[in-house]
């Protein structure tokens, strides 16, 4: 075993033990985990699209905003996130409209931003945050593992081969299948029930997490970039290992706000649209 595979390996493991220890314990230590997400995207994202050099000063007003965000996701409150988000997004785009800037900076603050709200949101402080957080981790890595294993497989036309020329239709298609299964199995191991209702959530956010890896993709691509940092050791940067589950955390956080708006339900968590309760 070489030392590099090694290094993966060890820090692979690591994180994922990192990750579901504080998705078991919930509360403070989760938040933790999502703020510190959210600002570790933030520096990958300025970094990669090179803000600073663009505008010293717009980045700086980037980073206040993501440290507010942060620290409003460990000791605020739950109600002031996405205001925040928004006050935030729209400050930047007005400093993009006077001073010229550039339109990475708003998407940065929305992107990192929302990465940790959505995360933490999800898990909330409860039994049904933790299995609706372990629900969106299956459909995730099953989605990611499978994809990449049944595209090498049968191959065929490529899904998107001007962002990423190594993914095809074959496997978004197996990706999308495995998601769909390992969610609802977790599903029905916890609830002893299946609804048609969890499985349609499943294969949306089976496809936002996908449409999140091209996005990633995408940027890199546009940028030159290989990776969106060092910051893991054989791994990469943070963005690179999140790029699915930031968009998946997305879809689930935005459908539960409308949901909640259209219904008049707006104390609806996002374990209950996944669950149907």
């Amino acid at each position: 075993m070489s030392p590099e595979l090694k290094r993966r390996i060890m820090s692979g493991l690591i994180l994922a033990a990192v990750v579901l220890a504080a998705t078991w314990y919930g509360g403070f230590s989760f938040r933790i985990v999502a703020a510190v997400m959210a600002v570790l995207i933030y520096y990958e994202w300025s970094t990669i699209t090179r803000l600073a050099e663009r505008d010293f000063r717009a980045n700086a007003f980037g980073w206040v905003a993501i440290l507010l965000i942060a620290y409003n996701i460990v000791f605020g409150e739950r109600d002031l996130a996405v205001p925040l988000l928004g006050g935030s997004a729209i400050t930047a785009i007005l400093l993009v409209l006077w001073r010229k800037g550039s339109w990475w900076l708003p998407g940065g603050i929305v992107y990192a931003g929302l990465s940790g709200i959505s995360l933490a949101a999800i898990r909330g402080d409860d039994q049904a945050g933790f299995v609706a957080t372990l629900f969106i981790f299956a459909v995730v890595w099953a989605t990611d593992i499978l994809a990449y294993f049944v595209g090498r497989a049968l191959q065929g036309p490529k899904l998107a081969p001007r962002i990423s020329p190594g993914k095809t239709w074959s496997g978004a298609i197996g990706g999308a299948v495995s998601g769909v299964v390992a969610s609802s199995a977790l599903t029905l191991a916890v609830f002893s029930r299946l609804s048609l209702w969890t499985v349609a959530i499943a294969f949306l956010l089976s496809v936002a997490s996908q449409i999140g890896d091209l996005f990633e993709s995408f940027i890199k691509r546009r940028f030159g970039a290989k990776d969106s940092s060092h910051l893991i050791p054989g791994h990469g940067g943070v963005m690179d290992r999140v790029d699915g589950l930031v968009f998946a955390c997305f879809a689930a956080f935005l459908l539960t706000l409308v949901y909640s708006a259209s219904t008049g339900h707006l104390d609806a968590s996002v374990a209950g649209f996944l669950f149907g309760f």
